[in-house]
């Protein structure tokens, strides 16, 4: 099997979609599947591969940490055409998705894609919610031409349904939890961020509005004081909020930037609690790692990241947005610390559960199924 990847966000750069994809080309490799990635240029530029075209690019204005591409569509057909994929994936619905649709078409090449960003709910938190009719009609005529398109969560699922979406596949997602577990030394991390208060709360994402990240600013100033002042937060973290954030931030909370590999891993497992209020998610990979670190999570009740927590069992689902209702979790959870340590149990049980090879083998499943359906359709 030969496939091409088309995609505006790959790694180095620092979001769910982006190490995701990298994930799966790493699992590729593995099992000696060729792959051949169409990709933007990066400043960061860490990630050197044959089998990877860069092309020039810019910042995406509703996401500066996703780039869009200036393809060349004559070097892209004819590398795909000496490439001769069995199948296109694309992976966003920007330039080089559009090109990759385009090229799929033309070549007569099976086509399937994913949807990873709830572009639309963004569009609420930038002002801009007058053109949400106008991003479904694209949406809608973008993914019409897939014989396939994956989404990550049940919720996502539904939602595009809605939307006369059709041929949907549920394209979960795992953890590493060999990377993500709780038995780091945790006073080590205590000693890192200078952290002398009891308890140690964690929120790690982008600083971004569609995060909702100024709830934790509001749920850390209505907290009891009894409990307030027991607290240390660490927010991991950037984007073009943070300035804001950090400026009116109490003396308590700690911005350590993005931190990746063992240095997050650390740091969720030394936390008592993740704190996620991002209504946006259409999974929420930050979840789920924290979960397998043993460390409860109190999230926003919407999205894919109802789909991940297990309401009192392995965290606290909150209504998004309500400052009262963060905060209560907050208390309750810490108060109670048999149910937060079960809680911790139950989540690294079921972290354990979510593998990559076997999503990424049933994804190489779909895959195959369009490839043969496409075979007997053009000798039929």
């Amino acid at each position: 099997m030969k496939i091409a990847l088309f995609t505006d966000t790959f790694y180095p750069d620092i979001n769910g979609v982006a190490r995701t994809l990298k994930r799966f080309i790493d699992y590729l490799s593995e099992q000696n599947i060729a792959v051949k990635i169409f990709a933007p240029a990066n400043q960061a530029e860490e990630y050197v591969s044959t089998h990877i075209h860069r092309f020039k690019s810019a910042s995406f204005f509703l996401y500066p940490e996703c780039r869009v591409a200036f393809p060349n569509y004559f070097q892209i057909k004819a590398e795909l055409e000496t490439f001769n994929p069995d199948l296109i994936h694309v992976a966003t619905p920007f330039n080089l998705g559009l090109i990759g649709v385009y090229c799929a078409k033309k070549l007569n090449i099976p086509l399937v894609g994913s949807f990873h960003t709830d572009f639309d709910y963004y569009l609420e938190f930038y002002d801009l919610k007058f053109l949400s009719s106008l991003l479904w009609k694209y949406m809608e005529w973008f993914h019409g031409a897939f014989r396939k398109t994956f989404v990550p969560s049940i919720e996502t699922l539904e939602q595009l349904k809605q939307h006369s979406f059709t041929n949907l596949e549920i394209w979960p997602r795992g953890v590493d939890c060999q990377l993500f577990h709780p038995y780091y030394d945790k006073l080590s991390v205590r000693q890192q961020y200078s952290i002398r208060k009891k308890y140690l709360l964690t929120y790690a994402g982008r600083l971004a509005p569609e995060k909702n990240v100024d709830i934790l600013l509001d749920a850390a100033k209505s907290l009891p004081p009894h409990i307030g002042e027991n607290i240390h937060w660490l927010i991991v973290g950037d984007g073009p909020l943070r300035e804001q954030i950090q400026a009116n931030a109490p003396e308590n909370m700690t911005f350590t930037g993005y931190l990746k590999g063992q240095q997050l891993a650390e740091v969720y497992s030394a936390s008592d609690l993740f704190v996620f209020p991002s209504p946006t998610e259409t999974f929420g990979n930050v979840v789920l790692e924290s979960l397998a670190s043993g460390t409860p999570v109190i999230g926003a009740n919407s999205g894919g990241v109802k789909s991940i927590i297990r309401e009192g069992v392995t965290g606290r689902l909150c209504e998004p947005g309500n400052v009262q209702g963060f905060s209560d979790a907050i208390t309750n959870l810490l108060i109670n610390h048999k149910v937060r340590s079960q809680m911790g149990f139950e989540g690294r049980d079921y972290a354990l559960t979510q593998k990559w090879d076997k999503i990424f083998n049933d994804l190489i499943g779909h895959y195959e199924v369009v490839i043969r359906e496409n075979g007997e359709k053009r000798y039929a």
